[in-house]
């Protein structure tokens, strides 16, 4: 059990958890800055990720390496994974090497992943069976509040767990939001990509709709970014649509990946998602058209008509 300790150490918080040991599994654009936070804060780490290269900077900072998602399981306490499609995280989990199979002793599986519910209850059933617990616990926010542990945790799982990992959570992040039983987190993080990408589909019609009839790209983008009717969250997408240049914060072919587990849950659940479903298809053409792994503010481009 994690003692909910914390003390200040040259203006950073430090965890106390005696000899607890970490796991993480995945280092992409949001794994290795929440990897980070962790060791900075003191935790003991062990990590994998499919090419070692990325986790160099952080075995440089004192994380251990393991060779297999199974080598994380049998030494840590606590895994995390944070990884980019339910395929992913299929392989890293499954088969002879994988996490389930180095899962006892009643560690606790984290899975930060977004993908739709009914994969978060399985991987649960499947943890149980191996002697493990499991809470799913997506994120709210990108690059930057990664960097910054600002990100907001949407958790399902029993009320034990989520006391035992929060405050591991909150070196990570700004808040945690228990939101129920497994599998709540995953649609709660779902509910809030729909709104996400909507918005910035939303924001790029606009800009492109205005270009069409004469207006400036920029001056409109401010005025539309100043209003309340666009969601504050687009900020700082301002400079991308303006300069079009698209540095990655969150790849557009995830947003779409989003969408699609928002389209097949919602037809387990048997819920209506017209504006949705278009938005869908836009994020697709803007796949297709080479975009996928620009930040998802490029689907103003997929929009946009050339002079």
């Amino acid at each position: 059990m994690i003692r909910q300790d914390y003390k200040w150490e040259n203006r950073k918080i430090i965890v106390e958890t005696g000899d607890l040991m970490i796991g993480f599994i995945g280092l992409g654009i949001m794994g290795e800055n929440m990897a980070r936070r962790l060791i900075e804060s003191g935790q003991e780490l062990i990590l994998h990720n499919r090419t070692k290269e990325k986790a160099d900077e952080l075995i440089k900072k004192g994380a251990q390496w393991a060779d297999t998602p199974a080598q994380v399981a049998e030494r840590a306490d606590i895994v995390f994974t944070m990884l980019t499609t339910p395929s992913v995280v299929e392989a890293v989990i499954y088969g002879e090497h994988g996490l389930l199979s180095g899962l006892s002793n009643n560690t606790l599986w984290v899975d930060t992943s977004t993908v739709k519910p009914a994969y978060s209850l399985k991987w649960a059933k499947d943890a149980r069976n191996a002697g493990g617990r499991f809470v799913d616990a997506p994120v709210a926010g990108s690059k930057g509040p990664a960097e910054q542990g600002k990100l907001h945790f949407l958790v399902g799982g029993s009320k034990k767990d989520v006391e035992e990992i929060t405050p591991l959570l909150d070196v990570m992040g700004q808040s945690v939001q228990h939101m129920g039983d497994i599998g709540k987190g995953s649609a709660t993080k779902l509910a809030v990509n729909l709104t996400l990408v909507q918005s910035m589909a939303g924001l790029a019609e606009a800009v492109s709709f205005g270009e069409s009839v004469g207006l400036d790209r920029a001056q409109l983008t401010d005025l539309l970014l100043m209003l309340p009717t666009t969601a504050p969250v687009l900020d700082g997408k301002r400079d991308m649509i303006v300069n079009g240049t698209f540095e990655t914060q969150f790849p557009l072919e995830h947003a779409y990946k989003d969408l699609q587990q928002l389209s097949e849950t919602a037809y387990e659940s048997g819920a209506p998602l017209p504006i949705s479903h278009a938005a869908k298809e836009l994020f697709a053409f803007a796949k297709q058209k080479g975009l996928g792994r620009e930040d998802f503010a490029a689907v103003y481009l997929a929009l946009k008509q050339e002079k």
